[in-house]
């Protein structure tokens, strides 16, 4: 006797007067309700034969609720097992509340009848509890049938994903793409192997949430590049910008429609000091500024809203820490940038649509330098998300430019560099 089936036995006294189910039903609902109730598929075997002893099929306390089979007849209905395994398998049911022993004075399971014919009084194992357990089976059971197609439907959304995003890898190889997609691809296998053989709702929920993350990350770089494709009219000019009508003031490295053009092109690129001059001139919108009016007459990409970028060797003197997230661990150009920043953003939390927002604000250039100034100083700052948020909104009032931000960290790599040599 334990308190288990003290408990147990007192819940068969509970009954409610009239109740009745169908022996078979409740019997389905258990074999459903299995993992929750802790029984092996055998003990329900055994649970099967005892009800076959049953003579209704409507359990009640008007039939009387036990049965007093013995072993071999239990062995002969349980496809020959065992009387040894029987009686193990008996305890475990016991154990677990589905039926209670009413033991005769000498052991035996018999049964005395009256004069009529009637059970007077039946010595066996006693269906009570399994009667009065009928509807928390029936609940356990369908919590079970509802877990289970929560899995299924997971599982189903986990492999739709994982082909979408082989299939976004394959079409961005074979289209030649920019980007790291020998990086993507190894984080996609990674992903896939980590997930086990017979995994839990919770494994695939985990792995569903960081396949999904994958394939907006690897959507919003196809997205990029192709409004990339869209913008640039002239294949021979850089594919992020829209420069001067002059060919020869265009120039991978400098926004266009500077002033004083021909030091420019003499000098191979802008100095810190002129970069800086520039950009102040641009926001202030002067007289004298490339944004007012550009050369040939036509208005700059300031004078429509948009700001111009600094440029790349100037980006990336003061922000080398992107470099190693180019293609092929370096940056030759805008495009290149622009990948690294992508990789960069996720690797420090930046959420894609806080990125989104800070290309449409800043421009795409102005936003892959903000995330390489945000790597640079990664470790100052707290939320890198939210510091991009702030950056952009103050942007977008006009109480935010890039010139300090990168000539500051220009001038620090400088002097690291001086000290350094």
């Amino acid at each position: 006797m334990t308190l288990g089936m003290l408990a147990s036995q007192l819940v068969s006294r509970d009954i409610e007067d009239g109740k009745s189910i169908d022996k078979w039903k409740l019997y389905r609902a258990l074999c459903e309700a299995r993992p929750l109730i802790g029984v092996t598929d055998r003990a329900l075997a055994v649970m099967s034969a005892l009800l076959s002893f049953y003579p209704k099929d409507e359990l009640s306390k008007t039939n009387g609720l036990v049965v007093f089979p013995s072993n071999a007849q239990l062995s002969l209905r349980s496809h020959g097992m065992t009387e040894q395994t029987i009686r193990r398998h008996l305890a475990i049911l016991v154990q677990a509340g589905l039926i209670v022993r009413k033991d005769s004075p000498n052991g035996k399971r018999y049964v005395r009848r009256g004069s009529t014919g009637a059970i007077d009084d039946a010595f066996g194992f006693s269906l009570a509890p399994l009667l009065a357990r009928a509807d928390e089976l029936e609940e356990l059971a369908a919590q079970v049938v509802a877990e289970r197609l929560q899995l299924r439907r997971l599982r189903e959304r986990l492999t739709l994903c994982r082909r979408d995003v082989a299939k976004l890898i394959e079409a961005a190889l074979e289209e030649g793409a920019s980007g790291n997609w020998e990086m993507v691809t190894t984080h996609f296998r990674a992903l896939v192997t980590a997930i086990p053989r017979t995994p839990t709702a919770l494994d695939v929920t985990t792995a569903l949430s960081e396949m999904e993350a994958l394939r907006e990350e690897i959507v919003n770089q196809l997205e990029m590049q192709l409004k990339t494709k869209d913008i640039s009219g002239n294949p021979f000019q850089n594919d992020w910008h829209i420069q001067n009508s002059k060919p020869e003031s265009i120039s991978e490295l400098e926004p266009a429609n500077e002033e004083k053009q021909g030091e420019n092109s003499e000098a191979g690129q802008m100095t810190p000091k002129t970069a800086m001059t520039q950009q102040r001139r641009d926001q202030n919108g002067g007289p004298n500024s490339a944004a007012a009016t550009g050369e040939g007459g036509h208005k700059s990409p300031s004078a429509t809203g948009k700001v111009k970028a600094f440029p790349l060797a100037l980006v990336l003197q003061a922000c080398p820490e992107i470099i190693p997230y180019g293609s092929g661990g370096a940056i030759s150009n805008w495009r290149d940038l622009m990948a690294a920043a992508v990789v960069v953003r996720s690797m420090l939390g930046v959420s894609p649509d806080a990125y989104q927002q800070a290309c449409e604000i800043l421009g795409p250039e102005n936003a892959a330098t903000v995330i390489a100034c945000i790597l640079e100083r990664a470790g100052h700052i707290n939320s890198a998300g939210g510091y991009l948020r702030d950056l952009t909104r103050r942007a977008e009032k006009g109480e935010f430019a890039i010139g300090p931000m990168i000539m500051s960290l220009a001038r620090a790599n400088g002097n690291s560099l001086r000290r350094a040599g």
